[in-house]
C-alpha cells in the first residue's frame, strides 16, 4: 500500500533516536534524525548554516586562544583575542592595525599606551617613562611587524579559557583566581591598556591637623574635644581612612559665640580632593559634623552623629589565593565572589563606585556589600549574573540574592536563598530576556534557569534534554548568544563540534543542530558582536591545513544575498569583487593545499587545489567566493502516523517520491541515505553559460528504491549553495499488509 507522511516544520531540531518512539510528541513530529550544518528557523523550516570568513591566524597557532566580546555601542564593537602574553583586536572582518609610530626620542616623556619605533622595531609603552631605551621589557613590548595592533596580558594558555569578565562602557574587567583583577580600558581605536584596580582606600594626603579654642562667652564646663579628618577625592568622591593624627582644644561650644577652628594641610596637588570630611569624638566614636570645601572648619557646637562614622576598609585582593574568580555588575555595584581562600565570599563596592570598599559602623546602605554564602558544601562562587535579583552560580548550588524589604542591595537589606542544586561549570552563562542559561557541572547539558512567580523563585530546566545524544559524556566549553537575525545559543562542545539552539522560550521554541567544518577540524572558541545591525559570531576554528596544526580567527557571514553571486556557503574563506572579471585568484597563502570549493558570480565551479595561494577559474568571472567545503545533510526521523501508534511499526518501507517545498534554494540532493542520492534537476530556461535559477516552489525528486525498516530521506547540499527547505512530504511504500 502507498501512503504520504507530511513534515510540516523542523522547529524542533535534532532529537536524540531514543524519542524516536515518542510519535505522540510534537517535538518527535517537528524534529529531525540529523540537522548538521542545517539551522532549523523558529518558524518552521531548515536552512544550510552560511559559511565562515578567514580574519586572521591567531599569534601562536600552537597554543590555546580565546575570543571575548567587547561592545561599546552598537556601532563600536570588538572580537577581543586573549592569547597567552597577548590580547588583539577583531571588527568587521578585520584585524585591527596601527601605523607606523614616530621615531623614539630620549626627551620625550612615554605614556603607557604610546607607541614608538627604535631599531627597527615598533614598541608599546607598559610603563611610563623618559629616556627608557626599548627594548627594556619592562617598560616596552615589542609589537608585530605586520603592524597588528597588540597589547600584553599576565595569562597563561591554560588559564585562558577559566577567566571571568564584565563591562563597563569603555572597560572590560577580568577575573581568574590566579591573577590580581585587571581592567583593559579603551582609550582610542589603537589605545588600549591594561590597568590593575586599587580596592585599598586612598591614601590621606593630610599631612598636619589643629584646633584652636576661639572663647568669646568665659565660664561654663570648658571640655576636651578631639576632630579627625578625611580627604574626598575629586575622581569618584572617594573618601579616604581618616588622617592619623587628632586636633584637640579645650572649650565651652555651649556658651554664645564660642567655636573651635580645626586646620589641617594637604600636600595633595590643587584639584585633587574637591572636599574634607570631619568629625567629632561622641561617646568615643567619631561622629560626622560637617564638610568642608577649603582647609579649615568651624565647629559651634556640633552634634557629632555617630551613624556617620570615618570609613573603615578590609585588606582584599592582595596575594595570591586571594584573587577573585567571578565579576559582575548588579544596582550600581561591581561584584567579586570566589577566591581560593574565602571561595563562598562575595564583595560589593560601594554603591556607584568601581572599587571602593569602604564601609562604617554602624552600617549605612551605601556601604560596600561583604558576605560569606552559609551552604552545605563549600563550593566556590563560579558565576555572577545579574537579572531579575543577583544570581550567583556554584560548583554545586544556585542562589539568589535578594533584598526582601526594599528591592535595593545593601548590607541592611539582604538575603540569600538557594534555588537550586544542578551546579554550573566554569563557561560563562548567557542571559536570554530574562532567563539564564548555564552548562551543567555535571553531565554536560545546558540548563535553564528563570524565575517564576508561583513559586517567588528561580527554576531550572534541562533545554538539552531532547537532544541528549549531542550532549552526554561530553562538555560544553564555550557559549554565546546570537540575538539576530535568527536567535540562537551557540554551544562550544568538546566533541569539537558547535551546537545550535534556536531558542524563543516565550514561544516554547528550542531546536537543536550541530555543526562542523573541514574533516578533523575543530571549533575551540566563540563570542558575538554587533556589526551592521546584526549580531555577529566570531569563533577561533583549529585546523590542520597542509598536514600542519593551524588556528584561526574566522566570523560568520551573513545569509542576506539579493543574486546568487553573492550566497556565501564555504568555510575559512573569502569573496573576491573585480570590476573586470578574471580567471586567476591568488592571495589564497592561509589555505595552501586545501581542496576547496568554488561559487563564481552564482555557478558552482569544479573543486581546485590551491597551489602557491592560487586557484585558476575556467571561465573568467566578477565575484569568486571560495573557502573549505561545508557538507550540509538532514535527515527525517523514522516514517509515522499518529492515526494510529503501531501504524507502518515493524513492516518495511519505500520512500519513492518525495516533494520538498524549497525556498531561494539550488543544488538539492534527497535520498533514502546519505550514499543514495538523487539531484534534482532544475534548470530550465536559463540562458546559456549562466547558473541555474534559485528555486522557490514545490518540487518532486523520484528517489532511487532502497526498502528499510525506517523509511526516512536525506537530504544533502555539497555544493556552496543555498538550500532552504520549508517542508516535505514522502511518499511511501509499505510493505507487509495492511
Amino acid at each position: 500500500m502507498g501512503t504520504r507522511v507530511f513534515s510540516h516544520a523542523f522547529s524542533a531540531g535534532e532529537i536524540t533516536p531514543e524519542m524516536f518512539g515518542r510519535i505522540d510528541t510534537p517535538k518527535r513530529q517537528e524534529g529531525l534524525a540529523l540537522c548538521s550544518n542545517f539551522i532549523t528557523l523558529p518558524y518552521g523550516p531548515a536552512i544550510n548554516r552560511p559559511g565562515t570568513l578567514f580574519v586572521k591566524e591567531v599569534k601562536n597557532s600552537s597554543s590555546f586562544t580565546r575570543l571575548i566580546p567587547f561592545s561599546y555601542s552598537n556601532t563600536q564593537t570588538f572580537a577581543i583575542e586573549v592569547g597567552a602574553g597577548y590580547f588583539r583586536f577583531h571588527t568587521l572582518g578585520e584585524t585591527l592595525l596601527y601605523t607606523t609610530p614616530a621615531a623614539w626620542s630620549s626627551t620625550t616623556a612615554y605614556n603607557i599606551g604610546d607607541l614608538t619605533s627604535y631599531g627597527g622595531v615598533n614598541y608599546y609603552c607598559t610603563t611610563a617613562n623618559t629616556n627608557v631605551t626599548p627594548p627594556n621589557a619592562s617598560y616596552w613590548y615589542a609589537l608585530p611587524t605586520d603592524m597588528t595592533y597588540e597589547i600584553p596580558n599576565p595569562y597563561a594558555a591554560a588559564d585562558i579559557m577559566d577567566i571571568h569578565f564584565t563591562q563597563s562602557a569603555d572597560v572590560i574587567t577580568l577575573v581568574h583566581q590566579n591573577y590580581a583583577p585587571l581592567e583593559l580600558r579603551r582609550y582610542g581605536a589603537t589605545n588600549w591598556q591594561i590597568s590593575y584596580p586599587n580596592f585599598n582606600p586612598p591614601s590621606s594626603t593630610i599631612t598636619s591637623i589643629s584646633a584652636t579654642a576661639t572663647v568669646v562667652t568665659s565660664g561654663g564646663t570648658p571640655v576636651t574635644e578631639s576632630y579627625v579628618v578625611t580627604n574626598v577625592l575629586a575622581v569618584g568622591l572617594q573618601e579616604s581612612a581618616q588622617y592619623s593624627g587628632v586636633a584637640s582644644c579645650t572649650n565651652d561650644l555651649t556658651l554664645a559665640n564660642n567655636h573651635n577652628t580645626i586646620s589641617w594641610t594637604d600636600s595633595a596637588a590643587a584639584g585633587t580632593n574637591v572636599r574634607y570630611n570631619v568629625y567629632k569624638l561622641s561617646n568615643g566614636i567619631y561622629g560626622y559634623i560637617g564638610q568642608s570645601g577649603s582647609t579649615s572648619f568651624v565647629d559651634n557646637n556640633i552634634t557629632a552623629d555617630i551613624t556617620n562614622t570615618p570609613p573603615l576598609f578590609d585588606s582584599i585582593f592582595q596575594s595570591a589565593n586571594n584573587y577573585p574568580a567571578a565579576v559582575g555588575y548588579y544596582q550600581q555595584r561591581r561584584v567579586f565572589a570566589g577566591t581560593f581562600n574565602e571561595p563562598q565570599n562575595v564583595w560589593m563596592t560601594r554603591s556607584g563606585t568601581e572599587s571602593d570598599m569602604g564601609y562604617t559602623i554602624p552600617t549605612r546602605s551605601d556601604n560596600r556589600v561583604a558576605f560569606r554564602i552559609a551552604a552545605r558544601e563549600a563550593s566556590a562562587v563560579r558565576h555572577i549574573v545579574p537579572v531579575r535579583t543577583l544570581l550567583l552560580l556554584s560548583a554545586t548550588t544556585e542562589f539568589q540574592v535578594s533584598a526582601p524589604s526594599t528591592g535595593v542591595l545593601s548590607p541592611t537589606d539582604l538575603s540569600v536563598d538557594p534555588q537550586s542544586y544542578v551546579g554550573a561549570n566554569m563557561v560563562q552563562p548567557v542571559v536570554v530576556n530574562n532567563l539564564v542559561l548555564f552548562a551543567a557541572a555535571r553531565g554536560g547539558h545546558l540548563r535553564e534557569m528563570s524565575y517564576n512567580y508561583m513559586v517567588q523563585g528561580y527554576l531550572t530546566g534541562d533545554v538539552s534534554l531532547f537532544a541528549s545524544h549531542l550532549f552526554d559524556y561530553y562538555q560544553i566549553t564555550d557559549m554565546a548568544y546570537v540575538q539576530t537575525p535568527y536567535p540562537i545559543v551557540w554551544c562550544v562542545s568538546s566533541s569539537g563540534k558547535l551546537l545550535g539552539m534556536t531558542y524563543i522560550p516565550e514561544q516554547e521554541v528550542a531546536g537543536w543542530h550541530q555543526h562542523s567544518t573541514g574533516v578533523s577540524d575543530i571549533f575551540e572558541s566563540i563570542c558575538t558582536v554587533t556589526e551592521n545591525n546584526n549580531d555577529v559570531l566570531y569563533c577561533i576554528v583549529n585546523r590542520t591545513i597542509n598536514g600542519v596544526q593551524k588556528r584561526y580567527v574566522e566570523v560568520f557571514a551573513s545569509r542576506d544575498y539579493t543574486v546568487l553571486a553573492n550566497a556565501y556557503f564555504v568555510d575559512c574563506g573569502a569573496t573576491y569583487t573585480n570590476t573586470t572579471p578574471v580567471t586567476t585568484i591568488s592571495g589564497l597563502t592561509w589555505l595552501e593545499g586545501m581542496t576547496v570549493n568554488i561559487l563564481a558570480d552564482g555557478a558552482v565551479v569544479p573543486q581546485q587545489v590551491v597551489t602557491n595561494g592560487t586557484i585558476t577559474l575556467p571561465v573568467a568571472a566578477s565575484v569568486v567566493n571560495v573557502g573549505l567545503p561545508i557538507v550540509a545533510q538532514m535527515e527525517t526521523p523514522p516514517a509515522a502516523q499518529q492515526m494510529d501508534p503501531a501504524y507502518m511499526q515493524g513492516r518495511e518501507k519505500n520512500v519513492n517520491k518525495v516533494f520538498i517545498r524549497t525556498y531561494r534554494s539550488s543544488g538539492i540532493y534527497a535520498g533514502p541515505s546519505f550514499d543514495n542520492l538523487t539531484q534534482y534537476a532544475q534548470r530550465s530556461n536559463e540562458p546559456y553559460g549562466s547558473p541555474p535559477n534559485m528555486v522557490s516552489d514545490e518540487i518532486e525528486i523520484v528517489l532511487n528504491p532502497q526498502w528499510s525498516m525506517s523509511g526516512q530521506v536525506c537530504i544533502e547540499q555539497l555544493d556552496p549553495l543555498p538550500l532552504d527547505v520549508v517542508s516535505i512530504a514522502l511518499e511511501i511504500a509499505v510493505g507487509g499488509g495492511i
